[in-house]
């Protein structure tokens, strides 16, 4: 598996925080185990293997953070179940272990709120959350700021407010109203389905295109349009997204990022005559 790729004069990495176990019913929603369990095997508990993935875009003028993973909130009930260590390893020393100075990222950007794309945003200490990168700016959609707010049954759960509250409290975060251009060349673009206002990012320098696709297609095996899981609030606006968006991957031959797979790091879109498209891992 290839961790790193070239987008023109973007360098893009993967920086997978670590694997954690999920119920693949609710990763697959609708579709039968006897279908999915084809692409991705389950333990004895029926939970498939997930990564927390985060993106590196290094531009030359700026280095970019795309996700931050889980954090450190959780308790040791939902650690357990989820089948992480007792304690979570603080992603900037992850980033460390990949050779790049976590001190150089200046611009954090979270796809959405729930807390396994941006609970690494801050770290809890001295009784408060404090920014895991003091030197970023970082990048959010407001509709999905409000939502998480709203402290609806469906989904509060997926919301921890010590993760992005503080950042827009202090003013380094920034709440954006559709689709931005956050430097030259990288933008966020929403694609609702999972929630109302989930973004994408996209990296385009001399032609080529990255997409990190977020939740709208979590894993390789979600490239089938239908197969969208249980999690997704519109799940017939995921599909009409997922078609949108990895059509254009076709139509641009765009390298995609997924921000739950755990074996994949990037991979093109291709065709398929009978699941509409499939990727092709790099």
């Amino acid at each position: 598996m290839d961790n790193r790729v070239t987008i023109g004069d973007f360098e893009i990495s993967l920086i997978r925080h670590s694997i954690h176990w999920w119920d693949g019913g609710a990763f697959f929603g609708v579709v039968p185990k006897t279908l999915w369990s084809q692409k991705i095997a389950a333990d004895e508990l029926n939970r498939i293997p997930v990564g927390f993935n985060c993106y590196l875009i290094r531009t030359g003028a700026h280095t970019i953070l795309v996700e931050t993973g889980a954090g450190d909130k959780q308790d040791a009930r939902a650690r357990e179940r989820m089948g992480l260590p007792p304690e979570s390893e603080p992603l900037p020393e992850v980033i460390a272990r990949h050779g790049v100075d976590p001190e150089t990222i200046d611009i954090v950007l979270n796809s959405h709120l729930h807390f396994d794309h941006c609970g690494g945003n801050t770290f809890l200490r001295d009784g408060g959350a404090k920014p895991a990168f003091p030197r970023a700016r970082y990048f959010a959609a407001r509709g999905e700021w409000e939502h998480a707010h709203e402290r609806l049954s469906r989904d509060s759960v997926s919301y921890i407010d010590a993760n992005y509250d503080p950042l827009v409290e202090s003013g380094q975060m920034t709440l954006i109203d559709g689709d931005r251009e956050i430097v030259p060349g990288v933008s966020m673009r929403r694609a609702p389905g999972h929630n109302r206002d989930m973004m994408v990012v996209t990296a385009e320098s001399r032609g080529r295109t990255f997409c990190f696709l977020s939740d709208l297609v979590p894993t390789t095996a979600h490239t089938q349009p239908t197969w969208v899981m249980a999690f997704d609030l519109y799940p017939l606006e995921t599909i009409e997204s997922r078609t949108k968006w990895l059509g254009a991957a076709v139509a641009g031959d765009w390298v995609c990022g997924f921000s739950h797979d755990h074996a994949a790091g990037f991979a093109r879109i291709a065709d398929h005559p009978k699941t509409r498209f499939a990727a092709v891992p790099l």
